[in-house]
């Protein structure tokens, strides 16, 4: 009885199981087709002009149902676009009759109407949307057009708005650089750097010295959405000798010992000039790992743009664990020349993610202005730091004239990581008294991944312009590159923690260079125990070699770019001069602590310009290229006696944009310490501290003295990037 009762059990047990699974394998497989993949896929950019539009079904469709009626595509407003409708299998295609209209957003349906082989039809409409791709257009180049004194070394570089085909940049004549005038062709190589949108021109040797050069993209160029490029040709002259500076990097995000970061955080880090796309993102170059020795690596994506390289990771990072990011020297400069050493740098994540949308704090102009200069900028102050990549990423961040379908003003968008400011400059002037309106979308992110949320700020903000012109920064041509430039007189160190990070010069000889020495080739001019200096750039002068044996300085070469340099430098003073930039106000009678001053050209009347008693701000009202041009026609003199003085810079002011034109000489700081910030160029010498105080005076800018020396007391100086 007991056997009967379990084989019952068992054949039951076998029923039921046997039911669940028949009616498992009713449910399992719906009748119903489902669309698996389309192409484009949904929200798809870039799209093809000559874009086939496909769906994938789950099974096997009967094509008589799949019609111009049931499978359709639509641009904006609902207009029809005429194609044809083929089906094989689980595939359908539309294929357009013409070519798709460039930058415009189509639907695609596949309506209820269509039904598999069975005669089971779709249980609801499928329905897309993609984006066509746009022209491509070249959004930056290196050198600039026009630019001048160019290193003899210099790779040249073109940065376009999208990605492109790199078949169509290298193929033979699409890129290629001659002397100016139909003169002879440069032989180079071409390389296309995917993770830059960057096309790079090497040239098989230097480039001729004090040469006008044309560089050309020819029309053959094509995005990889097969849209061809217009033709662009710009010009640009060289200098007289190669580039032999090494970058650096001056800024990361996160900074160096940072705690609490997000696990969610990219890593960025910021070069002190345009670097060589190809060395940064190749394998290995950009590393984050887990610190200490052995660490496990963080797998990861490389990016460059600008000035900045990024580092993404392919997953969220640990909690509470300390990290180490290196930047090797297989990082280069456009001149070949690499970082001096491995740059390393460690920061600690915090217990979590960052969910804190950025939003923008700061627009210049500011909504509803009515008086924007013609040749100035746009720019929008975020609340925290953001991923490069997606604020310079093309359609971001646009100006157009205000109204529907006003048109779309070129331009090219840049992103400052110290100041966390966004800058739109257009490609020519805006029209005198009309109305334009500025854009940023939520594609920007910050470096934890949140998009752009609303604020109290407008986005989009509008504003009208006027009808004058704000001022430029001169240019220095070749004076750029120094942080001390000694006239015919030399430069004179005192101290032991002096630093240069930039080149030093003289058209004097190497003997009026005293107390440095230079990094990487390690020339030394009369130091002593007590008087050391590093220069991290080149010492440039007229013969003879310093101690007679460093060979590869003090020679005609380094007495060229010296020679220069001086007349760069002269030039740009005469461009500062009240003769060429008139109206200056004098808002402190000469005294210039504790005042706030705007972007504007300012003159002393009586001839002095004093910063003593307190510090002096500089407020760029959110704009990164206000520009402040301080004119004294006897001297300058910053800091008490006996108490440091500053210039503090704020809402977007950069160093790089401050200049004192100085009459006689310029004393900046006698009792030690202190921040002065500009580029200083004096008709005299330029003196920075007192013998025996030790406390360091920064400069970060240049000092150059026209006609006399230029002492240092444990001082550094930051040359700003260009």
């Amino acid at each position: 009885m007991k056997q009967l009762m379990l084989r019952t059990s068992w054949i039951l047990a076998l029923f039921v199981t046997g039911l669940i699974a028949g009616c498992s394998a009713k449910t399992s497989a719906p009748p119903n087709p489902t669309v698996l993949s389309t192409t484009p896929a949904r929200g798809a950019i870039n799209a093809p002009l000559a874009q086939v539009i496909t769906a994938t079904f789950s099974k096997a469709m009967n094509p008589t149902t799949i019609t111009n009626t049931t499978f359709t595509l639509t641009s904006p407003g609902g207009v029809s676009v005429l194609g044809t409708v083929t089906s094989a299998g689980t595939t359908s295609s539309f294929a357009p009759t013409l070519p798709l209209i460039l930058g415009t957003v189509y639907t695609a349906t596949v309506t209820t109407g269509v039904q598999d082989t069975l005669g089971h039809a779709l249980l609801a409409n499928m329905v897309w949307t993609f984006t066509t791709g746009t022209i491509p257009t070249v959004m930056s180049t290196n050198p600039a057009t026009n630019a001048i004194t160019i290193p003899l070394n210099q790779k040249i570089a073109a940065t376009f708005n999208q990605a492109m085909n790199p078949a169509t940049l290298t193929a033979a004549g699409t890129f290629s650089v001659a002397i100016a005038g139909g003169g002879l062709a440069v032989p180079g190589t071409v390389t296309y750097v995917a993770a830059a949108n960057t096309v790079l021109f090497t040239p098989t040797s230097n480039l001729a010295a004090s040469t006008r050069y044309t560089a050309s993209i020819a029309p053959t160029a094509q995005s990889v959405s097969g849209n061809l490029l217009a033709s662009y040709v710009w010009s640009f002259t060289t200098g007289s000798n190669a580039n032999t500076t090494p970058p650096t990097v001056v800024s990361t995000v996160p900074a160096s010992a940072a705690v609490s970061v997000p696990t969610n955080t990219i890593v960025t880090a910021t070069f002190s000039k345009a670097m060589d796309p190809t060395g940064v993102t190749t394998t290995g170059t950009f590393t984050l790992a887990v610190a200490g020795t052995g660490g496990a690596a963080v797998p990861g994506t490389v990016q460059y743009a600008g000035t900045t390289a990024t580092f993404t990771p392919s997953a969220a990072l640990a909690a509470t664990k300390q990290y180490t990011a290196t930047i090797t020297t297989t990082a280069k400069d456009l001149t070949g020349n690499a970082l001096a050493a491995n740059y390393v740098w460690s920061f600690t994540t915090g217990a979590g993610a960052s969910t804190t949308a950025p939003a923008i704090t700061l627009t210049n102009p500011a909504s509803a202005s009515i008086t924007a200069p013609l040749n100035g900028s746009v720019s929008a102050t975020f609340s925290e730091a953001m991923n490069p990549n997606t604020v310079l990423a093309p359609g971001t961040f646009t100006v157009a004239v205000a109204g529907a379908g006003g048109a779309s003003v070129p331009g090219i968008v840049t992103y400052d990581v110290d100041s966390d400011i966004a800058t739109f400059t257009p490609s020519a002037n805006l029209t005198v008294t009309t109305n334009y309106t500025a854009t940023i979308t939520n594609a920007a992110k910050d470096v934890s991944g949140n998009p752009l949320a609303a604020g109290n700020i407008s986005n989009p903000w509008s504003f009208m312009t006027g009808s004058t012109i704000e001022q430029l920064a001169p240019n220095l041509g070749t004076a750029a590159t120094f942080g001390s430039f000694g006239g015919g007189a030399g430069i004179t160190n005192q101290g032991i923690n002096t630093v240069i990070n930039g080149d030093i010069g003289t058209t004097g000889a190497s003997t009026l260079v005293t107390g440095f020495h230079d990094n990487g080739v390690d020339c030394t001019y009369t130091e002593t125990g007590s008087n050391i200096g590093l220069v991290n750039g080149n010492i440039d002068t007229a013969p003879p070699p310093p101690n007679g044996t460093c060979l590869e300085e003090g020679t005609a070469s380094t007495f060229s770019i010296a020679t220069q340099a001086a007349s760069d430098a002269n030039a740009a003073y005469l461009a500062l001069a009240p003769a060429s930039r008139p109206g200056g106000t004098d808002p402190g009678a000469g005294q210039l602590a504790n005042l706030t001053l705007p972007p504007g050209i300012y003159k002393a009347a009586g001839g002095t310009f004093l910063i003593t008693g307190g510090d002096l701000t500089l407020d760029a009202q959110g704009n990164t290229n206000a520009v402040w041009v301080f004119q004294t026609a006897s001297s300058l003199t910053v800091g008490d006696a006996a108490v440091a003085r500053n210039v503090i810079l704020i809402n977007g002011a950069q160093a790089k944009n401050v200049f004192w034109q100085v009459g006689s000489a310029a004393t900046i700081n006698p009792a030690g310490g202190g921040t002065m910030v500009g580029t200083i160029i004096a008709s005299m010498g330029v003196t920075f501290s007192t013998p025996g105080n030790a406390a360091v005076c920064t400069l970060n800018g240049r000092a150059i003295g026209l006609n006399a020396s230029v002492t240092v007391v444990n001082t550094v100086i930051n040359v700003p990037a260009q």
